[in-house]
């Protein structure tokens, strides 16, 4: 074989600031949402998801808008959704979308990237409060967390010890990480 030599890029992440919106207003709720974001997200003539960014007293940091869709509909992903908050040094974060119809109901989709957003940021550290969705006219919303329809709460939590993870496939009797494992469980002292 002859010898290759491959290049790695060096590259660097950044925030970078664009035009405020100001407000002297805490999210603390819904409604503290919509004063802050409403006016901007009422007007958009296209689906829009952003993340208000939040310190731990309910101050804004930022307001990231995540992914511009079409008419109704909207892409969104937990790693673009994540890129700020993990940035600004965020505690937690509101999700914020629009709906341009009017019609303030979820879609299957809507209940579906809530609770997924919600175990993912409740995994990363940085929680989910509430995804509120905005109406056409800045006064209607509908508030996944006052409806209950997402647990924002969940009791998500990853391993702290190898004994507890729950191992898929594992050969009866092997040895892993210096201890026997037999089946689902594993034998031996628990070290803590």
């Amino acid at each position: 074989m002859d010898s290759e030599e491959y290049s790695l890029d060096m590259v660097s992440v950044r925030l970078v600031k664009d035009s405020p919106v100001l407000s002297k207003i805490k999210i603390t709720d819904p409604e503290s949402a919509i004063k802050v974001m409403g006016e901007v997200f009422k007007e958009l003539d296209r689906e829009v998801v952003g993340v208000i960014n939040l310190k731990t007293d309910g101050t804004p940091i930022n307001c990231h808008i995540v992914s511009v869709g079409s008419l109704n509909t909207s892409m969104v992903e937990p790693r673009e959704m994540l890129k700020a908050s993990i940035l600004s040094n965020a505690c937690s974060m509101i999700m914020l979308h629009n709906h341009p119809s009017g019609d303030i109901s979820p879609s299957i989709q809507d209940i579906a990237v809530t609770d997924r957003m919600a175990k993912v940021c409740k995994l990363i550290g940085i929680p989910l409060l509430d995804h509120v969705i905005v109406g056409g006219d800045n006064k209607s919303y509908f508030s996944f967390k006052e409806k209950g329809i997402v647990k924002f709460d969940d009791k998500i939590r990853a391993a702290e010890d190898i004994d507890d993870i729950e191992f898929e496939k594992v050969a009866e009797r092997s040895e892993t990480f210096g201890r026997k494992v037999h089946g689902r469980g594993t034998s031996g002292s628990k070290k803590r």
